[in-house]
């Protein structure tokens, strides 16, 4: 028992920082969200407004990632040890907290992140009218999440509060197992939260769907996406959420095979809960940060391609001054007159002379921001 107590304790200890992590990383991608769309709204970069027309739903989906983390802390049994946190709580209410992680996490945080996920892969494949762009696109799209999640939260719900009942008053339930519908057991005045199996079985069959969909959607991105390193984006997306997934229902499922107070359990869980905080911090990582990344360093290429045109018009229209005036002191010819004098002193800017040869000189050198003119 000492070994069992040790064991769930580093677990819990490793739970609790690795979820601080998270929001720390989640607080500071809301932070850069808020900045990129103010330098879009203030600097006037009109071209990056596309890209920062989902920064309510990327917002939504960091909420829903820290919530859920929130709830893997209170389910620890860590804090309600003797002398912890919760210890002081009547067993009673240590089984209600458990009974409201089950529903909170399993019935509306996660699906809620899988729901909120699918939607932004799906926002590029959209119209721009009616997508990205368009001002009721963030509202609409959260109230779907939610209407999505609806039926799910329900089930959980009827599976935690109404399953213990039918499993002691109706014969038919007498020869099912407890843990389909157990949420916590208790040890020691301690209660152990539980993963109920039908509470996983139902989530099983959500995360189903949706990664089914994830690949289908998956594909017509691929085949919209020319760009490499933009590939092998949404190839480590896809992967990461449909092999974390499957192997956190999986993991909860077996959970149901070992007592709460186990080694086995406590590893069982812990390996869940990672696989689960793995493909957030991809999903963050992918959807919220790289746009942004991007995006920015996107916006620092015009910023830097606006100046060097204002400089090259300015130092045009310098040299073209200082052309003029020469030009009349020499012998009052005007500039028009003596064209070849004045381009080969070299004092108009090649773009200029592209312009005035007729080329098409101009637009290249404007659109190639990594080249100078001389």
């Amino acid at each position: 028992m000492p070994l069992t107590r040790i064991v769930a304790d580093a677990f819990g200890a490793v739970t609790i920082c690795l979820v601080a992590v998270l929001i720390i990383l989640g607080f500071l991608c809301i932070a850069y969200s808020f900045y990129f769309r103010s330098r879009v709204r203030n600097q006037g970069f009109v071209q990056l407004s596309y890209f920062s027309g989902p920064w309510i739903i990327r917002v939504i989906f960091i909420a829903f990632a820290i919530w859920w983390g929130f709830g893997e802390i209170l389910r620890l049994s860590l804090l309600r040890r003797e002398g912890r946190v919760l210890n002081s709580i009547d067993l009673k209410w240590q089984e209600n907290i458990c009974k409201g992680y089950i529903v909170s996490n399993l019935g509306f945080a996660e699906p809620c992140l899988f729901l909120t996920l699918v939607f932004l892969l799906r926002a590029p494949l959209q119209k721009m009218e009616s997508g990205i762009l368009s001002q009721k696109w963030n509202g609409k799209t959260a109230g779907f999440v939610f209407l999505y999640c609806f039926p799910v939260f329900v089930l959980q719900l009827i599976i935690i509060l109404i399953g213990p009942r039918l499993h002691k008053d109706m014969s038919n339930f007498q020869n099912l197992p407890s843990y389909f519908t157990r949420t916590s057991a208790a040890s020691m005045n301690v209660a152990f939260c539980t993963y109920p199996l039908l509470s996983t079985i139902l989530l099983g069959l959500f995360a189903t769907v949706l990664t089914a969909y994830l690949f289908w959607l998956g594909r017509r991105i691929l085949k919209l996406v020319i760009n490499k390193g933009l590939q092998k984006r949404v190839y480590t997306l896809i992967l990461s959420v449909s092999s974390f997934l499957p192997l956190r229902v999986l993991l909860l499922g077996l959970s149901v095979l070992s007592k709460p107070e186990t080694v086995l359990f406590e590893f069982l869980a812990f390996s869940a809960f990672l696989a689960l905080l793995s493909c957030a911090g991809v999903c963050i990582f992918m959807l919220v940060y790289c746009p942004v990344a991007d995006s920015l360093a996107l916006g620092s290429l015009q910023d830097l391609e606006a100046r060097r045109r204002f400089i090259d018009d300015h130092n045009d229209t310098i040299s073209l001054v200082a052309n003029q005036s020469h030009l009349e002191e020499s012998g009052g010819i005007s500039p028009g007159r003596n064209s070849d004098t004045s381009t080969k002193r070299g004092s108009i800017s090649f773009r200029h002379m592209g312009r005035d040869n007729g080329t098409s000189l101009g637009p290249f050198v404007e659109l190639s921001p990594l080249f100078s003119e001389p």
